[in-house]
């Protein structure tokens, strides 16, 4: 079972792609995790990403790609995987199913976490960071027990520069212009499944499992 997360940043895909890894125990694969680890075990294609994020530049899509790659095919893989973050665009998208092609492989599913764009605007600018620990709230969803004020340690909460509307509005328009794409290129390879991310999390879950059919 290989499967593909798809969703606007805020979509809550990282979540479900925890929960798919544990339900069916095959492994949550992002490419934040691939970069440390290549790069903390000094292989090869570690140390080539280190040069391009040492100088502040993007890592190459084939460098990518090489390193996704050589992931998926580590024995923890064998039942299958959750790439969450990738791939990112139609040329990732490409690289990605020419490389599993080889192998004899390709891509069972293409999950959707659909979620429209006022509703993220709206979910993380309610978030809450404690300035002390690092704990998460939110104030609807998740609230502390005196407002502004962490449960753990008492520190103030603040709202981040990441969870403000306008710097949310400016990564789902990065977004919509390079990933949405994705979603018409697994819809046309046929194994794109959509799921409505506004429901409750238990709830987008139970509808995943549905598509996965297990």
């Amino acid at each position: 079972m290989k499967i593909i997360m798809l969703g606007a940043p805020g979509a809550g895909k990282g979540t479900q792609a925890k929960k798919i890894a544990e339900k069916y125990g095959i492994p949550h694969i992002s490419t934040g995790d691939i970069f440390r680890a290549n790069i903390k075990n000094g292989t090869e294609l570690g140390k080539k990403a280190k040069t391009y994020m040492d100088q502040g530049l993007l890592v190459p899509d084939e460098l990518v790609v090489d390193l996704v790659v050589d992931r998926v095919q580590q024995a923890d893989c064998e039942k299958g995987y959750v790439l969450d973050g990738f791939p990112r665009t139609i040329p990732q998208a490409e690289s990605l199913d020419e490389a599993l092609a080889k192998l004899g492989d390709k891509v069972d599913f293409a999950i959707n976490v659909e979620v429209p764009d006022e509703n993220i605007i709206n979910r993380m600018g309610g978030r809450r960071a404690c300035v002390g620990c690092g704990a998460t709230y939110h104030v609807v969803f998740n609230a502390p027990k005196v407002e502004d004020v962490c449960d753990t340690c008492g520190e103030k909460l603040i709202l981040r520069d990441d969870d403000k509307p306008e710097t949310v509005k400016k990564r789902l328009d990065v977004y919509h212009e390079q990933t949405q794409p994705l979603i018409d290129y697994y819809k046309k390879a046929g194994v794109l499944k959509e799921v409505d991310g506004t429901v409750a999390m238990e709830e987008v879950f139970q509808a995943i499992v549905q598509v996965l059919g297990a």
